[in-house]
């Protein structure tokens, strides 16, 4: 089962390859890993999606991080009602007989047309996985590219920040 977790982290430099390397000997797969400056200038915050098994498995990934030494916090947002959404470029093939075919898509997944030449279109599209799964899947007739993905981010509903959960 995948799972989201939200580790709040020390802003210095190693702790993201300290989290994902403990991860990674442990043989839990990550799906994604996303690490940003928080509101508080000394504190780092990494989302992680990871797939497990079960929640045995999921208790021994945070019991792993929590014996780090710059972890502070870690929140599993999994069942927490929280908004998750992705960020993804992608850059497809485009030409004078398809481009009008890509501009009515583009509207419909309410993505944005970023950047466009005689050959290409790059579409930006922030979402949840599925949403850009899909988009990706249609298309794919048209000849994508590259795609670049964020991975996964999240934050909970409601006026009680992770660093209170």
């Amino acid at each position: 089962m995948k799972y989201t977790l939200a580790v709040l982290v020390e802003n210095r430099p190693g702790v993201l390859t300290h989290i994902s390397g403990l991860i990674s000997r442990r043989a839990f797969n990550i799906e994604s890993i996303a690490a940003g400056p928080t509101e508080e200038a000394d504190t780092t915050r990494i989302t992680i999606g990871v797939e497990v098994e079960d929640e045995f498995e999921l208790d021994q990934v945070v019991n792993q991080l929590s014996k780090l030494i710059n972890v502070i916090k870690i929140i599993n947002l999994t069942y927490v009602d929280s908004i998750q959404r992705e960020l993804a470029l992608i850059k497809v093939r485009a030409n004078k007989a398809n481009r009008s075919d890509l501009v009515d898509i583009v509207e419909i997944f309410r993505a944005k047309i970023v950047d466009v030449n005689r050959e290409t279109l790059v579409i930006e599209l922030t979402g949840e996985e599925a949403k850009i799964d899909a988009l990706c899947e249609v298309l794919v007739d048209f000849g994508i590219i590259e795609i670049v993905r964020t991975g996964r981010i999240a934050v909970s509903r409601g006026p009680v920040p992770a660093k209170e959960m």
